[in-house]
């Protein structure tokens, strides 16, 4: 009796072929900003918002979860989002969340550019090497979609390691940890990082991602929704527990010694060599410089779709019209240092405001347009939201509209003031 042998090339090309699409969404999430919020967090916060990790993870995973359904049976969330307000309002919502989609990308390359520079010892600004990421992250972005997502399975999986190797020695309290996935009432000083938090992990961007690529995996009928359920559940475990790990480390070390915020880019590195040695803070810039790269492609791919679905076009990847708006967009993030100079912010602060930009404005238009789309009777059919996923969905509205309220007025401050 044979027993078959598997390289681990072989076991991911099968893993991919079955899953692999929330992958695509996580790394889309889980970038630079996700990584330095977390950080914040726990530094700011202690353990505080463990809770609001867990609680964003759960409705970016109820999102994306009616996102697959809407395009299993009905249209993407865009084209549903004509055929409902018609071209020119469609467009103008696109182009409005495509400036969030950069937004994104100008912190993204910045936290690639001085990760790298920093590994380099300062040898090199971050100002050119963000340039020089921003065109890697066009020829990436370009490539086959199956290749795409095989390098953010493999990523995503290796960030996990990475941050739980970290944050295994950081000597965390497990009772006090324990505390922090209970809200209290330290929450209320903590919502413009929450809102943070949020807009990192449920992320507007892959709401509409997911409803146009779940036919790339083949998933075309009802039957196939248990699959997508499960490629969800596995990418977002993936990607809550790293943000958790994360959060830990940095309220357990940097904390005590005295931090109260993230006075740079490499704090959090730095702090780890003094308790924990060299290797950690390799790891964690390493890990950053991963992330944030990851985060931009499927970022920057939505703005491609959208904004032709928005004007009445179809629209594949690797058509002419994708890849030229693809390439055109992402490619504004070479200005990223004349935005970090005109703003008078630090790479940190970009790659921590500009995903709150996009929890304060962009994720109630989204998350209102796609509990509204799962609810429509004519896109819908029997497939409409049931009561109880409606509940859950309206929360995520809500809490988007609350938190977008009453972050607003810290988050102009930030932006105009020159960032923390």
């Amino acid at each position: 009796m044979s027993t078959k042998h598997f390289s681990p090339l072989q076991d991911l090309t099968a893993f991919s072929q079955k899953y692999g699409l929330a992958f695509v969404m996580v790394a889309s999430y889980f970038g630079s900003g996700s990584v330095f919020i977390a950080s914040q967090a726990g530094v700011m916060h202690g353990y505080t918002l463990l809770w609001a990790v867990v609680g964003a993870a759960f409705l970016g995973f109820i999102a994306q979860d009616m996102s697959a359904r809407l395009g299993i049976h009905g249209e993407s969330l865009m084209v549903f989002t004509r055929e409902k307000l018609g071209r020119p309002l469609a467009t103008t919502i696109a182009v409005f969340l495509s400036i969030g989609c950069i937004a994104w990308t100008l912190g993204l390359v910045a936290a690639v550019g001085a990760g790298i520079s920093f590994l380099l010892g300062g040898a090199v600004a971050w100002q050119p090497i963000a340039v020089l990421t921003t065109f890697a992250a066009i020829g990436v972005g370009l490539l086959h979609y199956d290749t795409v997502e095989n390098v953010m399975i493999g990523m995503m999986f290796s960030l996990m390691v990475i941050y739980v190797i970290v944050a295994l020695p950081s000597g965390a309290d497990p009772s006090s940890v324990a505390t922090g996935f209970v809200p209290g009432t330290d929450t209320l000083g903590a919502l413009a990082m929450a809102a943070g938090l949020l807009g990192t992990t449920a992320l507007w961007p892959n709401f509409f991602l997911e409803s146009i690529l779940v036919h790339t995996k083949g998933w075309t009928s009802e039957s196939d929704l248990s699959k997508a359920r499960t490629d969800l559940a596995i990418g977002y475990a993936v990607g809550g527990i790293t943000t958790i790990v994360i959060l830990i480390a940095a309220a357990a070390l940097l904390r005590p010694m005295g931090f109260t915020e993230l006075e740079s880019f490499i704090t959090p590195g730095e702090a780890m060599v003094e308790v924990l040695g060299t290797w950690a803070m390799v790891l964690f810039i390493g890990g950053v410089i991963a992330a944030a790269f990851n985060s931009i492609i499927p970022i920057m791919w939505t703005p491609a779709y959208i904004i032709p679905q928005a004007a009445g076009y179809t629209v594949q990847k690797g058509d002419r019209l994708f890849n030229v708006l693809f390439a055109a967009l992402t490619g504004i993030g070479i200005f990223s240092p004349l935005v970090s100079w005109w703003l008078d912010l630090s790479v940190v602060d970009m790659v921590i405001l500009f995903p709150m930009y996009n929890g304060i404005f962009a994720l109630p238009v989204a998350a209102t347009l796609l509990l509204w789309a799962v609810n429509d009777r004519e896109m819908m059919g029997e497939y409409c939201n049931t009561s109880a996923l409606n509940a859950v969905n309206a929360l995520l509205v809500i809490l988007a509209v609350i938190l977008a309220a009453l972050s607003i007025q810290d988050f102009i401050e930030l932006i105009t003031g020159g960032g923390f």
